[in-house]
Order: C-alpha cells, then sequence, then structure tokens
C-alpha cells in the first residue's frame, strides 16, 4: 500500500471516529434529556399522589358534610310536616309549592294534593282581591307579615285564620319563597263571647254574643299591645282580631321596644303597671324613639284601677285612657280612633 492510499484509510479512520464521537455526545445529550424528562415525570407522579391524598381527605369532608345536611335536611323535614301548626311554601304568587299534614287537615285535602295548587283557591272568595294585594306589598315589605283571613276548606265550613307570613329572599333581593304559618282562631272567637258574658252576665242575651260591627276600613290596622297578664293579653288580641286588625301582643316594655325594630304599628295600646318598666317609662322611651326616627304612634294606656290619674297617662305622652273594664266595642272604637279609620 502506498502512502497516499495509506493517508485515505487513515482519513476515512479519523472521519469514522469523529462521527462516532458526535453520535456518542447526541446519545449522551438525548440520555441527559431523557433523564430530565423522567425526573419530570417523576415530580409530577409525586404530585399527582399529594394531590390524590388531598382529594381523598377533601372528598371525605364532602361526604361527612352531606351527611350532615342530610341529617339536618331530615330533621327539619320532618318538623316541617309533622309540625302541628298549618304550613305551606309558596311562591311570591301564593302557589303552593310544599304542605304539611296540619294544614292538609285544616283545608280537608290530601297533602299531596295541594302542591301546584294557588292558595288563593283556599280563601273564601270576597277576600281573594285583599290576599292578592298583600301578596303585591311583600316585594317592598321586611318582617314577618300578620294577615286575618277567612279560609273555606274543601265540603267544610269556613273558619277564621291568622296567616303569619315569613319572606325568603335571593341574593338580588327578591321574593324566592314564602313560609306561611296558618292558625285557626276560630276557637278564640268562642273563647272571646264566653269570656265577655262571664264578666258581664246580666247584660248578656240568652242567645250568642255578637260583635259589634264597625267599618272594613279597621282591616288590617296593626295594633301592638303591651300587657304583663296572658288572660288580658289573650283577651284584648281576640276582640281586635275579630274587627280584621293584625295583633302583636308582648309582655313587657322591653319586648315592646324590641318589636318596633320589626315593625311600626298603626296604634300602641299598653298597660300602665307592670313589674319591670311601667307604661310611663315605655311610652317616654317610644315618644324620644320617634323623636330620632321622625314618626309618631298614636299611643292609649290601659289601666285596672280607677283611681289612676287619666291627665298623668296623658301628660307621659298617651293620647287616650281606657279602663280595662270598659266595653269591647269601646276598645275597638278608641283604637279607630287613634287610627284615624272613624
Amino acid at each position: 500500500m502506498n502512502d497516499e492510499l495509506f493517508r485515505q484509510h487513515f482519513q476515512a479512520i479519523q472521519r469514522q471516529i469523529t462521527a462516532l464521537q458526535a453520535e456518542q455526545v447526541q446519545v449522551a445529550r438525548a440520555g441527559e434529556e431523557i433523564n430530565a424528562a423522567l425526573e419530570g415525570l417523576q415530580l409530577i407522579y409525586e404530585e399527582m399522589q399529594t394531590s390524590l391524598e388531598v382529594a381523598e381527605v377533601v372528598e371525605e369532608e364532602l361526604v361527612q358534610q352531606n351527611q350532615q345536611i342530610a341529617t339536618q335536611y331530615r330533621r327539619y323535614y320532618d318538623l316541617f310536616y309533622s309540625s302541628p301548626i298549618g304550613c305551606v311554601v309558596t311562591d311570591a304568587n301564593g302557589l303552593i309549592l310544599e304542605a304539611n299534614q296540619a294544614i292538609a287537615q285544616l283545608l280537608n285535602v290530601p297533602q299531596s294534593h295541594l302542591p301546584g295548587k294557588p292558595l288563593a283557591v283556599y280563601i273564601v272568595q270576597e277576600e281573594r282581591s285583599s290576599f292578592r294585594t298583600n301578596l303585591n306589598r311583600l316585594a317592598h315589605s321586611s318582617g314577618i307579615q300578620v294577615w286575618q283571613l277567612n279560609l273555606s276548606p274543601r265540603k267544610g265550613e269556613l273558619f277564621a285564620a291568622e296567616l303569619t307570613v315569613a319572606i325568603a329572599r335571593n341574593n338580588s333581593g327578591l321574593i324566592e319563597t314564602l313560609q306561611i304559618g296558618v292558625y285557626d282562631v276560630s276557637r278564640y272567637q268562642q273563647t272571646l263571647n264566653q269570656s265577655v258574658e262571664s264578666q258581664h252576665p246580666e247584660q248578656m242575651p240568652t242567645t250568642t254574643m255578637v260583635m259589634p260591627a264597625l267599618p272594613q276600613s279597621l282591616d288590617g290596622l296593626q295594633v301592638l299591645i303591651v300587657d304583663d297578664e296572658a288572660d288580658a293579653r289573650e283577651f284584648i288580641t281576640a276582640v281586635l282580631e275579630c274587627h280584621g286588625m293584625r295583633v302583636t301582643a308582648v309582655a313587657t316594655a322591653a319586648a315592646a321596644l324590641a318589636a318596633l325594630d320589626q315593625f311600626r304599628p298603626d296604634v300602641l295600646i299598653s298597660d300602665i303597671l307592670m313589674p319591670d318598666d311601667n307604661g310611663y317609662s315605655l311610652i317616654r322611651k317610644i315618644r324620644q324613639l320617634e323623636a330620632e326616627k321622625g314618626w309618631h304612634i298614636p299611643a292609649a294606656a290601659l289601666t285596672a284601677y280607677l283611681a289612676e290619674d287619666r291627665e298623668k297617662a296623658l301628660a307621659a305622652g298617651f293620647e287616650s285612657h281606657l279602663h280595662k273594664l270598659a266595653q269591647p266595642n269601646e276598645l275597638v272604637e278608641m283604637i279607630a280612633r287613634l287610627a284615624g279609620r272613624v
């Protein structure tokens, strides 16, 4: 082999060696990339494992929360449906969404037939327009509303009812549902007749007492009664509700002031002598509150003592004064005058 040929072979070998070296470099780089990718996959795997463990913990907490929610829902569901008080849940238009067994018994309708029916169907026809008017006013109302209506059960006699309406609103402030408690107050009317008869038997005819008729403008009038005697509260409430008024009755001056944070009555009737704050102290606090709020509540004082100073009551801030033994129609007429509805 001559020198030229040998040199060519040697150069070829050098080129092959250089190519092999370049391939080794590429293989080494590829190996490094593969190792880096494997390390990245390992990190991702470890993160996934950690996330999986966290997810399992969260899932377990959610399961426990769902179980608690389900238990609470079942509890309130049972309380709603087994309540002895008639209850319905309606939409803003009075369409019944849910109803318990007690209201089904009051209306003499199978419980399953009530959802999807307008509550107005069971209100006497003459008062349905008033019921719809009350519904329309709820959009601008707050707090619990109390309505007096006559209900007409299916194949039964109508009865006087008190509807306590609580408003549930959504995040936009629109009415979502109405939660309505329905009370049969017809028995209170019977108690009223019996109570009046027992107090004034010489004035009662042999037939059932008929309450004096007053203008229907008293319907819906809101009256706040303050008296520490439960019997007196019940009797006055029954008298006023017979004339369509909406009555809130409390036992103390403190409870009366708390009630004024929830609603503004058209008339206040307060006993004078009470164990804590008396009626004089209450009316002074109310008049101070009125000066801050810019409104005025007509108020009358009730007393069980003939010697009670009428001038003292008027000087304290009351606008009228009546003895507890006065006739029921005198009380109603006094409230009508205070409210400007005579």
